[in-house]
């Protein structure tokens, strides 16, 4: 029993022994010198530029871009360039400007080479973290700020704060909506009545004062008894003119001339 409890910790031993070479062997295959001038000169470079030459490099093509990563020896894609552009800014503007920084720390993860820095800045210290990949080239860098135990309560209580005040808000804004339920039935039943009085007949809409259509007057009856009068009349004047007697007329109808004028 001894004996097998002695071969096993030789084996462990043994595993032990083999990762430590491989894990020391893995980090002797990279060049961590040139990785460390990289970011050397990403340090430096950013430190030192200004907000415009940053729009520059933004403005350019991904073209360009690269055949200036290329001219300059950097090992860096435009789109990871511009990235690592934008974590700077941001980490600038969280922890002031650029200070200084102090000696690099190799860590190897896997086809990953992680490459970190204590930097100090005017606000507050944080870590710069630059990510190579197996062919040694810059695929990220990460700023993360170092916050003190007050700072990291006072964001905690606040995130606490804010989120049980929308939480309340949100409560009270559903128990407003409830309360207004009550007055729904008043409602239903007003736009009832509204109804009922739309589908009243028209007749009983129709408002008393609504001009009356005149009524047209019957024709007047033609006085049958007065025209054969007349007749007469003008059937004797017409003889007494021709020196006749009135069997040889026959009128055949009567018109008023458009003018009293005899001519």
């Amino acid at each position: 029993m001894k004996k097998k409890i002695r071969v096993l910790v030789c084996v462990m031993l043994a595993a032990l022994c083999f990762t430590g070479c491989s894990a020391k062997k893995n980090e002797a295959e990279y060049d961590v010198s040139k990785m460390k001038e990289t970011a050397d000169v990403i340090i430096l470079s950013f430190a030192e530029m200004k907000d415009e030459q940053f729009k520059q490099y933004k403005d350019l093509s991904e073209f360009q871009l690269n055949y200036v990563m290329m001219s300059s020896g950097l090992q860096i894609e435009a789109e990871n360039f511009l990235a690592m552009v934008k974590s700077w800014q941001a980490g600038e503007d969280e922890c002031g400007a650029y200070v200084s920084h102090g000696d690099y720390k190799v860590d190897v993860k896997g086809d990953e080479v992680v490459i970190s820095t204590e930097t100090e800045y005017e606000d507050r210290k944080a870590t710069l973290s630059f990510t190579f990949s197996d062919d040694s080239y810059l695929e990220s860098m990460d700023v993360s700020a170092h916050y003190t135990m007050n700072e990291i309560l006072t964001k905690a209580g606040l995130n606490t704060v804010l989120g049980m005040g929308t939480v309340f808000a949100v409560l009270i804004f559903l128990a407003f909506i409830i309360s207004l339920f009550k007055y729904i039935p008043n409602l239903l039943e007003l736009f009832k009545k509204k109804e009922e009085n739309n589908a009243k007949p028209i007749a009983e809409v129709v408002p008393q004062t609504a001009p009356k259509v005149p009524v047209a007057k019957p024709a007047a009856t033609v006085d049958t008894v007065n025209d054969l009068e007349l007749i007469a009349v003008i059937t004797a004047a017409i003889a007494a003119q021709e020196g006749t007697t009135t069997d040889g007329f026959v009128v055949r109808s009567i018109r008023r001339r458009p003018s009293n004028n005899w001519k």
